[in-house]
């Protein structure tokens, strides 16, 4: 198969849209041999932070000289950030191959029986791995838990990072609803570690766990200072003592030295992501809900102080925009508001009057680039920071923008 109709055929997956539950999975795995079941996975689920658990995790245990999976979704640029061995990106060949192996075992299925995307796309990421001999993999789930496509893989260990209300069409309207579906994840007798919770999210941890026998550990203590990370704010410090919490409890014991090569060198783009662009600072974080807002605002103030940034935002339609932008509004002196490269964006025209924010008052553009283009110009007011959120997909494509060389021109993020 040539590359490009690879990534087309994988791409046209994306139309089949989300469908909960893992028979499909499982089918798709057997067909493939079932790669997962040669795997060692450290599972990860949450509301938000997950992904920086995930790479922080990752990077320990490469420090300690495994031979590490990392997989995590969305991607920013490329696809293949989705898929890392050994700390790389998997290369073009390897995709292609695995893909390959994809449509060779879903060859002659009934278009009602055929995987999603993200069934797909883990289910490579599995074969990747098993393929590429990776000693420990880690594991971000997609949507939920107990119905998400990576809950099929053998388990080392778990970690649930803070819960929250968001996909609430999928995972229920309350937090100990969307905990239950969280603790999907959990397996009799396998540890899991929790961040600290909300009562009723705990509560339903709490239950799933000792209804399974799974043992649960709350971590409460932040990473201490001494010790170096190469992400960006107090709830970064607290996502690394949840991951070194998560790698103890599967059974690894890492070095002093390890642990701290593995903290000082995680990189984990559009978290919190400081650059200069034009002569003027970027910040680009992918606060895609209300609490990661509110903690976003919380790491804005722990660097910058009271100083005012121009706040560049675009959010997807079902994020509920006005209540994030209510918790960033007080941070900024200039609002710019823009749509998402994304079918699914909302579109700022429609929504700019019901922030509820009366100061500043909203410019809106008609994309990202002419946004960019005004602020840095110089026709934009404001002299402080430039601060871009409200989606990962706003943040990947402002990547794409501000280094083309980075742009992958096979896949949507």
């Amino acid at each position: 198969m040539k590359p490009d109709h690879a990534f087309r055929w994988l791409e046209a997956a994306q139309g089949r849209g989300i469908i909960p539950g893992l028979e499909t999975m499982e089918r798709l795995l057997d067909a493939l041999g079932n790669p997962e079941r040669s795997l060692r996975c450290l599972h990860v689920a949450g509301t938000n932070g997950k992904g920086s658990v995930c790479a922080i995790t990752e990077s320990v245990l490469r420090a300690t000289g495994c031979r590490t999976g990392l997989y995590t979704s969305p991607h920013l640029v490329r696809f293949a950030e989705r898929i890392r061995i050994n700390g790389a990106e998997a290369t073009d060949s390897l995709i292609q191959g695995g893909i390959a192996r994809l449509r060779e075992a879903t060859l002659g299925w009934p278009e009602e029986l055929m995987p999603t995307y993200f069934e797909l796309v883990t289910a490579l990421a599995f074969d990747l791995f098993a393929r590429e001999n990776c000693d420990v993999v880690v594991l971000e789930t997609g949507l939920g838990g107990r119905l998400d496509a990576t809950n099929v893989a053998p388990k080392l260990a778990c970690a649930i990072t803070p819960v929250g209300l968001d996909h609430t069409e999928w995972l229920g309207a309350t937090l100990g609803a969307i905990a239950v579906e969280k603790a999907g994840i959990f397996l009799p007798g396998i540890p899991s570690v929790t961040a600290p919770q909300e009562p009723e999210a705990l509560a339903a941890l709490e239950r799933v766990a000792g209804v399974l026998g799974s043992p649960l550990r709350v971590v409460e203590e932040p990473l201490p200072e001494q010790l170096p990370l190469g992400l960006s704010g107090s709830h970064q410090r607290r996502n690394a003592s949840l991951a070194l919490a998560l790698i103890r409890a599967a059974g690894f014991d890492p070095s002093p030295d390890a642990i701290a090569a593995g903290l000082s060198g995680v990189s984990w783009p559009g978290r919190f992501q400081r650059m200069e662009c034009r002569g003027r600072e970027m910040i680009l974080d992918g606060a895609h809900n209300v609490h990661a807002a509110r903690q976003l605002a919380a790491t804005w103030r722990e660097h910058y102080g009271e100083l005012r940034c121009t706040l560049i935002f675009g959010a997807l339609a079902d994020k509920d925009p006005a209540a994030i932008l209510a918790e960033l509004a007080p941070l900024c002196e200039k609002l710019v508001l823009v749509p998402v490269d994304s079918p699914r964006s909302a579109d700022p025209r429609e929504w700019s009057r019901f922030t509820g924010c009366s100061h500043p008052v909203p410019t809106v553009e008609g994309s990202l680039r002419e946004a960019l283009d005004h602020i840095f110009e110089g026709e934009s007011a404001g002299e402080g920071p430039v601060l871009l959120t409200g989606s990962l997909f706003l943040v990947g494509e402002a990547l794409s923008l501000l280094d083309p060389g980075e742009r992958d021109p096979r896949t949507a993020s």
